[in-house]
């Protein structure tokens, strides 16, 4: 078990708080306590899970799949179990052939020529042991050999020359399988220390860097990345290790790997990614792990190899950028493994991808309403001037009737003063 977090050698243990205390302590204290809290992995640096099993009641379905039991077994538990497996055999059967000759009496004929014995020059325990290790091991050194007086030696050399192949499949073949699995060939395949948070075309995105140390490629290598955090269901149910899945590139095609040369993996931060809504800030506070996993096929084997490494709350940096690790030579590419997990700070907003996004889009609106803007303003100004012809149409009418009803009591004033 990993901790980036070294304890003191001596510690003082501290009474454990009610869950109410808990919960009422200032949100500094609680600050402090959780960086100081050990990292807990879920799959180490080197690939390998921190997961045990324990209580397993039915230990028997580990004989009944005896020969991935003997696999994955550890080395010096296979080898223990290889020699003993051939030893314990050999003395069986040796213990099989001297018991025919103590029975049949050729040990009491030792030296008779007029005795035919089961097997000639078997005197004892130690020369029955040598005649079945010839046997089984098919030496043949041609000094201890089978007579064909004796019915029941034939019966034994058959069913040790059976049983001694079916030993020698199993064992030779389960040590075959163990010298060529592919776990070796994962150890060069490397993953960047950290994964960075930073900007590419406009996006916020998580990245890290996979590369391969071997001249020999990974064949139909792919890229998949999984979120492990703990999640508490709508219902009030809590999942400790709920596994969510992080588009690495998986609808483009992006996933599948031409991996000569060392790659960054990319994956968007958009609405459906789990970290749609989470800041810097709000990164720093979280206990969240994520696990890479690269799987493909040994080129000089054939067989399937699969790397894991993962990523820590405190391994994944926020506005960072990787260095470039390969340059152009005299007719050839050339990658500069020193560099290969060298990381630079790079412009990066500290806000989480969905404010971006509404950012983004707020920045955009006075663009895309701009036209309509202006017809609508064209158009108020045309009925505003519509408005204003009505209106001095209106007025010169009314104008024109006062100017007539003026005229016409002119006349008729005209018209009284006439008759006076």
């Amino acid at each position: 078990m990993e901790q980036d977090v070294e304890s003191p050698a001596v510690t003082t243990r501290k009474p454990k708080l009610p869950k109410q205390a808990r919960e009422d302590l200032p949100k500094q204290l609680v600050d402090q306590v959780r960086a100081k809290r050990k990292i807990q992995r879920y799959v180490r640096k080197d690939g390998k899970c921190n997961v045990h099993h324990g209580n397993v009641q039915e230990t028997y379905r580990y004989l009944t799949d005896i020969f991935t039991t003997l696999v994955d077994l550890k080395w010096r538990f296979n080898l223990f179990i290889f020699v003993l497996v051939y030893t314990v055999t050999w003395l069986l059967f040796g213990f099989a052939w001297w018991l025919i000759a103590y029975v049949r009496g050729d040990l009491e004929h030792i030296g008779d020529n007029q005795w035919t014995p089961c097997v000639n020059n078997l005197n004892g325990f130690v020369s029955a042991f040598l005649f079945s290790i010839e046997t089984e091991t098919t030496i043949g050194y041609g000094y201890r050999v089978i007579t064909d007086q004796c019915p029941e030696g034939i019966l034994l050399l058959l069913i040790q020359s059976v049983l001694g192949s079916i030993v020698n499949a199993f064992m030779v073949g389960c040590m075959f399988v163990k010298i060529s699995q592919p776990k070796k060939r994962a150890e060069t395949l490397v993953f960047s220390t950290n994964a960075v948070i930073s900007v590419r075309d406009g996006r916020l995105c998580l990245m890290f860097r996979v590369g391969d140390l071997r001249n020999s490629h990974i064949v139909e290598a792919s890229i998949r990345a999984k979120l492990i955090k703990s999640k508490q269901t709508k219902e009030g149910e809590f999942i400790p290790l709920n596994q969510t899945d992080m588009n690495v590139g998986y609808d483009t095609g992006d996933d599948r790997l031409f991996l000569v040369s060392p790659l960054i993996i990319c994956h968007e931060i958009n609405q459906n990614s789990p970290f749609w809504e989470i800041s810097q800030a709000y990164l720093d506070k979280e206990d969240l792990e994520i696990v890479v996993i690269l799987e493909g096929m040994v080129e000089a084997t054939g067989m399937t190899c699969q790397a894991r490494s993962s990523y820590v709350t405190s391994e994944i940096k926020w506005g960072y950028r990787f260095m470039p690790v390969l340059t152009l030579e005299d007719g050839f590419y050339e990658v500069d493994y020193n560099s290969f997990h060298d990381i630079h700070e790079t412009n990066t907003p500290s806000c989480s991808a969905r404010e971006l996004a509404e950012m983004n889009c707020h920045a955009r609106l006075p663009l895309t309403w701009s036209v309509a803007s202006k017809l609508s303003q064209q158009g108020v100004l045309e009925s505003e001037g519509r408005e204003k012809k009505s209106t001095t149409t209106l007025v010169t009418q009314e104008e024109g009737l006062e100017e007539q009803t003026e005229r016409n009591g002119d006349i008729a004033n005209i018209e009284s003063e006439s008759k006076v």
